[in-house]
């Protein structure tokens, strides 16, 4: 049983000290909902594995058709549906599919923020801690106070509280909107995303296809490409052709250029009618 003096330990602790995704993650979630330390974050975790571990164990016994078995799932479901963690008409899967930041969204410190009461996660935890937040009448100074489905609408600021005063300059302004920390995607919602989603990947894939089939074409000269080739290769051959006939026309051209025989008597004879007329 244990002292009264020393109440037990609520939470589990990580196996391992140092994992560095662990501990990176969990540094995000500290700063996106402004918790005092870690501490806070491994008690939602825990709670959700209680969650988990309750659903697991009813999956396994509900073929049996145990009274008892049913009982336990509709307990279960109607107390995370009173606390708004899920929304009506869900069953045991989306338990299973549950998020330790669904948990966390229901703490009283967040939802002061979400409501506009305070201009951050920080500061919304300090006006709990300081009693200015109140529900339904009642001031609460815990801000891990996990606020149900019907006390979400009665927060507000502490009858006693000075921030009721419109003037008043720790009060956010009136045109101040509070950041949604985490979107809450409902079963019902996910159902519906799912065909859009094919659609999606099926435009996508045709897009590929269409680009695979573009891209031979690119490749491949075209019919008004070939006949330049053609023209580029022509006057080689022809270079080829003259450059074999040039030795013909040399020496076609040389006869041409050296005396014959027979100019060299006419010369000769020229020759001697000039000297015999002298």
């Amino acid at each position: 049983m244990g002292k009264p003096k020393f109440s037990r330990k609520k939470y589990e602790t990580p196996s391992h000290p140092w994992q560095a995704d662990r501990i990176k993650a969990e540094n995000e979630i500290l700063r996106k909902y402004g918790l005092k330390n870690k501490r806070e974050i491994w008690k939602s975790q825990t709670a959700l594995r209680r969650y988990r571990g309750q659903a697991r164990e009813i999956l396994g016994k509900i073929d049996g058709g145990n009274p008892q078995v049913k009982k336990e799932s509709e307990q279960l479901l109607m107390h995370l549906t009173r606390m708004n963690i899920l929304p009506l008409n869900s069953n045991l899967d989306d338990v299973l599919a549950l998020d330790t930041e669904l948990i966390l969204s229901r703490r009283l410190q967040t939802l002061t923020y979400l409501k506009g009461l305070a201009n951050t996660p920080t500061q919304s935890r300090q006006l709990i801690s300081h009693g200015h937040i109140a529900i339904a009448g009642r001031t609460i100074t815990i801000p891990s106070y996990m606020v149900t489905k019907s006390e979400e609408s009665e927060i507000s600021y502490a009858a006693s509280s000075p921030l009721n005063d419109l003037l008043h300059p720790a009060r956010p302004s009136a045109e101040f909107k509070s950041i949604p920390i985490k979107k809450e995607i409902k079963p019902e919602e996910q159902k519906e995303e799912k065909p859009a989603m094919a659609k999606e990947k099926e435009k996508a894939e045709k897009v590929k296809k269409e680009n695979i089939v573009e891209k031979p074409s690119e490749k491949e000269p075209s019919s008004n490409d070939k006949p330049s080739e053609k023209t580029d290769k022509e006057p080689s051959k022809t270079e080829e052709k003259a450059s074999e006939n040039l030795p013909q026309n040399e020496k076609s051209e040389e006869p041409n250029d050296k005396p014959t025989k027979e100019n060299n008597e006419d010369k000769n004879k020229s020759e001697d009618v000039k000297k015999g007329g002298k």
